[in-house]
C-alpha cells in the first residue's frame, strides 16, 4: 500500500508527472508501493559523482540542483530536476556511479526506490523497460538541443528560451504576470546556459525594458510570454 507520508500537493505533482502519468496504473501503483518519502532541507547532499547507485528517485516537490565541479574546483549548476520528474536509472542500468553531484535545492520531497525493488519492478513489469528507454531517449533529444542551441542561437535566444521553460515549470500565475517560484541567482540561470554572469545580466536588463520580464532578487517574474517568444525566435 502507498505510503501515506506525501502531501497532498507533492502525490499530485507525482501523478501529474509527464512520464509518470503515461504509464499503466498497474506500473504507477507498483512503483509508489515501492517508494520511501524522503524529504530534504536546502543544500542537502543526495548523491555524489561516482558513487555508487542505491536508488531510483522521483521528485515531489521542490527541486534538485545537478552540478558537476570544473578544473578551477567551482560548482556549475547543470539542471534542475522539476516535481515530478524521475531520475537516477542511468547508474542503476550500466553499473557505474552517479553521473554528477545531486543537492536539494530548497525544500525538496523525494521518493526513492532502492535499486533491489527497481530491479523487481523491471522484472515484473517489462513495460518499465520499454517506458524508461523513451525518457533516455528524450533527455538524449533535450541534450542535442542544448548544444545545437549553445553553438546556433545568441545568448538572448537562449535566455528567452530557459526562462520560458522556467515558467512552464516552475511558473505561478498571478494575474497576467507569471512569478518563477524556483529561487535562482544570476550566477545560476549562467550556468545553465554556458554565460558569463555579467552577460546574462546585460540581457535581463534589455528583457526589462521591452517589458518581457522583470527581476527580482533569487526571482524572475514574466510579464509577457509573447514577447519572450519573440525574443527567441528572432
Amino acid at each position: 500500500m502507498f505510503t501515506p507520508a506525501l502531501t497532498p500537493a507533492e502525490r499530485q505533482n507525482i501523478d501529474q508527472g509527464s512520464w509518470f502519468s503515461r504509464l499503466s496504473l498497474p506500473l504507477r501503483q507498483a512503483i509508489l508501493a515501492r517508494a520511501n518519502v524522503r524529504r530534504y532541507a536546502d543544500g542537502a547532499l543526495l548523491s555524489t559523482r561516482g558513487q555508487p547507485a542505491d536508488d531510483w528517485c522521483g521528485v515531489a516537490a521542490g527541486a534538485v540542483r545537478v552540478s558537476s565541479v570544473s578544473l578551477s574546483g567551482k560548482q556549475i549548476t547543470l539542471t534542475y530536476v522539476e516535481p515530478g520528474t524521475w531520475f537516477g536509472d542511468i547508474a542503476l542500468f550500466d553499473g557505474l556511479g552517479r553521473t554528477h553531484d545531486a543537492n536539494a535545492h530548497g525544500p525538496t520531497t523525494v521518493l526513492q526506490v532502492r535499486k533491489p525493488d527497481f530491479r523487481e519492478l523491471l522484472t515484473q513489469h517489462v513495460e518499465l523497460y520499454d517506458a524508461l528507454l523513451r525518457l533516455n531517449c528524450r533527455r538524449l533529444r533535450l541534450m542535442f538541443d542544448q548544444i545545437e542551441d549553445l553553438n546556433t542561437r545568441p545568448l538572448a535566444a537562449r535566455l528567452a528560451k530557459q526562462i520560458l521553460l522556467l515558467a512552464k515549470s516552475y511558473g505561478i500565475e498571478q494575474g497576467e504576470e507569471i512569478r518563477i517560484s524556483l529561487q535562482l541567482a544570476q550566477e545560476d540561470l549562467a550556468q545553465l546556459l554556458g554565460a558569463s554572469r555579467q552577460r546574462v545580466n546585460q540581457e535581463l536588463k534589455g528583457f526589462e525594458r521591452e517589458g518581457a520580464v522583470r527581476v527580482e532578487p533569487t526571482r524572475l517574474v514574466v510579464l509577457s510570454r509573447e514577447k519572450l517568444l519573440h525574443l527567441w525566435e528572432r
